[in-house]
């Protein structure tokens, strides 16, 4: 095998590495983003009753 070769290999190995672990992070992020989401509409609430 050439140098281009098994660098080629190298990234290949260490790309699917990183992509293995992606669903796991997206998952994460999705909860993430929901729970901003949540606490923003209950602050508004909150603001809004405050007002009444």
């Amino acid at each position: 095998m050439s140098a281009r070769q098994i660098s080629t290999a190298v990234v290949l190995g260490f790309a699917l590495i990183a992509l293995s672990g992606c669903g796991n992070t997206i998952r994460g992020v999705g909860k993430d983003v929901g729970g901003v989401v949540d606490a923003t509409k209950d602050a508004g609430r909150s603001v809004a009753n405050s007002v009444k």
